[in-house]
């Protein structure tokens, strides 16, 4: 396995989801990772209700890219047909950036490794970031 994808070890399993977007739209669900065979990829699935929306997302971390400081490309597939890409880093503190071109997280996971928080920010630009939403997670025994 590589060294960064490993730093992804402390996601894995699964955890009750709840946030808030900024104009009070209430999210509530499920997130769960779980390492693709072989391991060079961690699956996370996502099933929330945003609102009256259920929301429902695959996606595929993995595959550093050489061009890019070895960021992780993140793949996410939605029930509605749509498709995104990300990037994924890590800081020295373990605090992990999900970034594409109009929105990105900032994950933060508790020393005792029982919650999470992140950020969401969009973009109508890719220059200019405003908040989205918040999420926590709680795992799940």
């Amino acid at each position: 396995m590589i060294p960064v994808i490993e730093r992804l070890e402390p996601l894995v399993g699964r955890w009750r989801s709840s946030g808030r977007t900024v104009d009070g739209v209430q999210i509530a669900g499920t997130d769960a990772y779980e390492w693709f065979p072989g391991g060079g990829f961690l699956v996370h699935h996502v099933d929330v209700q945003m609102g009256e929306d259920r929301v429902q997302v695959i996606e595929m971390i993995g595959d550093p890219d050489p061009t890019d400081g070895g960021r992780l490309r993140m793949r996410a597939f939605d029930d509605q047909g749509g498709y995104g890409e990300m990037r994924a880093s890590v800081d020295d503190a373990g605090v992990w950036t999900f970034a594409g071109d109009t929105m990105r997280t900032m994950l933060t996971i508790d020393p005792d490794g029982k919650t999470m928080a992140a950020k969401w920010e969009r973009s109508p630009d890719g220059a200019t970031w405003v908040d989205w939403m918040d999420m926590e997670f709680a795992r799940e025994a």
